[in-house]
């Protein structure tokens, strides 16, 4: 489990600052599954993952889940709705056990005097505006394809680590969707599925191309010339 030191935003307070902090907050366990707050909840913390994973989603009006982002431990959620005073954009979910530290807003306007704080405050902030700003990209611009090739790219022991329900989730797909984009990618070979469910990469030129084309019909010139490049042909 972290300590409030271990997180960057807290790393350059005086000691007696940090003990402050530590007195004063609140720290609870959850369960997988529990929901930490919902989007519209009105909040008196800022959320310090401690221990786990949390995800952050939106719901749409047909109640389906948009999620924004998964944070690992050490990680800070929550700020928008802190310095702003208003509801929460969006859920927190554990999708693991974990525990969260709850440490009340007035303590952190306290401290916004210290520079160093702000700073972190500041770089905290725009970090979740670059988190916001991919995801706008990837729902309006990629299509699934892109979406999963993208991944398998940039991330591809993922698809090792979690179930396709999970990674289905947080491409915001349906997990049916993702196995008929698997079932296409490995009738092109550009990918292969091991009885494992490993999933290993062997053309990421494809992938590229998925990505720029947003189709995956489009690759078959680009595995020709990969086949042919590797002696295969």
């Amino acid at each position: 489990m972290y300590e409030l030191r271990d997180i960057q935003l807290f790393s350059k307070l005086s000691d007696a600052h940090v003990s402050e902090i530590k007195a004063n907050s609140v720290v609870r366990s959850y369960a997988k599954e529990s929901i930490v707050f919902y989007e519209g909840d009105r909040g008196e913390y800022l959320y310090i993952v401690i221990e786990g994973t949390v995800k952050l989603y939106k719901t749409s009006p047909k109640g389906t889940q948009i999620q924004i982002n998964r944070f690992e431990a050490p990680a800070v959620v929550g700020e928008y709705a802190c310095f702003e005073r208003m509801p929460f954009p969006a859920t927190c979910e554990f999708v693991t056990d974990g525990k969260m530290a709850m440490v009340p807003y007035d303590l952190i306007y306290k401290n916004l005097g210290d520079e160093e704080f702000s700073l972190e405050i500041i770089k905290s902030l725009t970090s979740k505006i670059m988190v916001l700003s991919a995801l706008i990209h990837k729902e309006t611009i990629f299509s699934s394809e892109a979406k999963v090739a993208k991944m398998l790219l940039e991330n591809s022991e993922i698809f090792s680590k979690l179930k396709y329900n999970e990674i289905a989730s947080i491409l915001n797909l349906t997990p049916e969707t993702l196995s008929r984009i698997f079932k296409k990618m490995k009738k092109e070979q550009i990918i292969e599925v091991d009885h494992h469910h490993h999933v290993r990469v062997l053309n990421p030129e494809a992938l590229e191309t998925v990505i720029e084309s947003n189709k995956i019909k489009t690759c078959t010139n680009c595995i020709a010339d990969f086949r042919k490049q590797m002696g295969m042909e």
